[in-house]
């Protein structure tokens, strides 16, 4: 297998880019259209004991709201105001939510759409979630100002006054506590303008942060080759959110193999298996892309990726709807979060074996891709190392000294013995269980004396991957 062809390593670094995750901490987690305050309990009772670094919140400012019957989770991308009232909830809500996040150590990333305000078919009226009166047809927006993205009104970004009224927005975010923004839509504004508005941004909050800390920046940028704008345009602003590499990793995982993909340097992408648009068929990767509605494929996407040192990993957390497809396109792709017939988002419950209720898938909650997150903490900063493959599809490599993992992606079973750069000793696998105590809860792996190992891998298991690490061992 030729999975090294797929990145490639730079060296280099500047503030923007930093992550700002305590140490120790590696990913973060996109919770898709949670409320606040179902944030801040996982924070303080899933994310810090089990080493998440930080979150990604939908847009928290104020939107327009679309009947469509029901509301669709786009009308979030539609903004009113730069109020912080939305369907997650209110302004005290927001704030709380982050100092209680911060405290744990686990960072909020606010999904920020500056582009842009909403449709001009969205008429008029305070139909929005925080009452502000708004009339796109005269592009009046009281709440901001008075000012098109694929039908959406485009905000003049080139002029002074746009530029510091999104700055206030922003700086009001890092002033309660947030450590940086995915910038939707990045793709549609010039880099010069983005550069302008960051420069205008504050240090972060030092009550959680040292003293001339920047926000981290991750753009959106869709370029998967071929394209007019380029991701590279992007790279001097902060990190590019990578869309080839969901769409290439699949094509790997389906088998589908190919060469020279042409990774965006390792210091600059923000990595992911799949996200709220391509998850739906929107966006970059199409019927490539892993998700959770096929999971044994997805565990194996998104352990590949959390094991490989490659970028800044984000785990998705998504919600269940009903698909339906015509002509192989979910007509169902609109629809928003579990609801109550007010339309209210539903809270997500969590059920006696630590899944999730209501309706909420919590990806980050499988065993497999909760285990491999701290996987990738013990392995921070460890060379890619000791790998091997069969010459198809089946595969393993080493981090350093503190991890190893092995894929059997065939349709037969392996068993082979590999070096694995690890101490002796006996090791819990933790994508079938993970070490309780003094036992495992799923297979041991015995490491000899010279770093070897035996792995069997059957080719119909549930999860046909195992990944041990220092931490784990007995």
């Amino acid at each position: 297998m030729k999975l090294l062809l797929l990145f490639v390593f730079v060296g280099l670094s500047c503030a923007q880019y930093n992550t700002n995750f305590r140490a120790g901490r590696t990913s973060m987690v996109h919770l898709f259209e949670w409320r606040w305050v179902d944030i801040a309990a996982e924070c303080e009772r899933y994310l810090g004991p089990n080493g998440f670094g930080g979150i990604q919140v939908s847009p928290p400012n104020e939107n327009i709201i679309v009947s469509n019957p029901w509301r669709p989770w786009y009308e979030r991308y539609q903004p009113v105001s730069y109020k912080l009232c939305s369907r997650s909830g209110t302004e005290a809500q927001f704030r709380d939510m982050v100092t209680r996040c911060n405290n744990v150590g686990v960072y909020i990333y606010v999904d920020a759409i500056i582009n842009h305000m909403c449709g001009s078919g969205g008429g008029a009226g305070t139909h929005s979630t925080c009452g502000s009166y708004f009339n796109a047809g005269t592009k009046e927006f009281s709440g901001v100002r008075n000012c098109r993205l694929v039908g959406l009104l485009d905000l003049a970004l080139e002029k002074d006054y746009v530029r510091g009224k999104i700055a206030a927005f922003l700086n009001n975010l890092i002033s309660i506590g947030v450590a940086g923004f995915r910038l939707d839509a990045a793709k549609h504004m010039w880099p010069g303008d983005i550069s302008n508005i960051i420069s205008r941004l504050s240090n972060l909050n030092t009550k959680w942060f040292p003293s001339g800390t920047r926000p981290l920046i991750f753009q959106e940028v869709i370029d998967l080759g071929g394209e007019a704008i380029s991701a590279s345009e992007y790279y001097g602003n902060g990190r590019v959110t990578e869309f080839k590499y969901g769409a290439k990793l699949g094509n790997v995982v389906r088998k589908n193999w190919g060469e020279g993909w042409g990774f965006m340097p390792s210091n600059r992408a923000l990595v992911f298996v799949d996200n709220h648009d391509n998850q739906r068929g929107h966006g970059a990767g199409g019927a490539s892309i892993l998700t959770f509605w096929e999971s044994r494929l997805y565990k194996i996407g998104v352990a590949f990726m959390l094991a490989h040192p490659y970028g800044v990993t984000r785990v998705m957390s998504s919600y269940r709807w009903s698909r339906n497809f015509v002509n192989g396109k979910d007509v169902n792709d609109w629809i928003g979060p579990p609801s109550n017939s007010d339309g209210s988002t539903k809270s997500v419950t969590i059920n006696a074996d630590t899944t999730c209720g209501n309706d909420w898938v919590c990806e980050h909650r499988w065993r497999q891709i909760k285990n491999m997150v701290i996987f990738r903490n013990t392995v921070d900063g460890q060379a890619f190392t000791n790998w091997w493959d069969n010459g198809g599809n089946q595969i393993a490599f080493g981090r350093g000294n503190r991890g190893f993992i092995v894929f059997n992606n065939e349709s037969w079973n392996m068993d082979a013995t590999l070096n694995t750069g690890l101490p002796a000793g006996t090791y819990c696998d933790v994508i079938s269980g993970q070490k309780e105590g003094t036992r495992c809860t799923g297979v041991q792996v015995t490491v000899s004396s010279t770093g070897s190992a035996r792995f069997t891998i059957s080719s119909s298991a549930e999860d046909p991957f195992i990944a041990i690490h220092v931490n784990a061992k007995l």
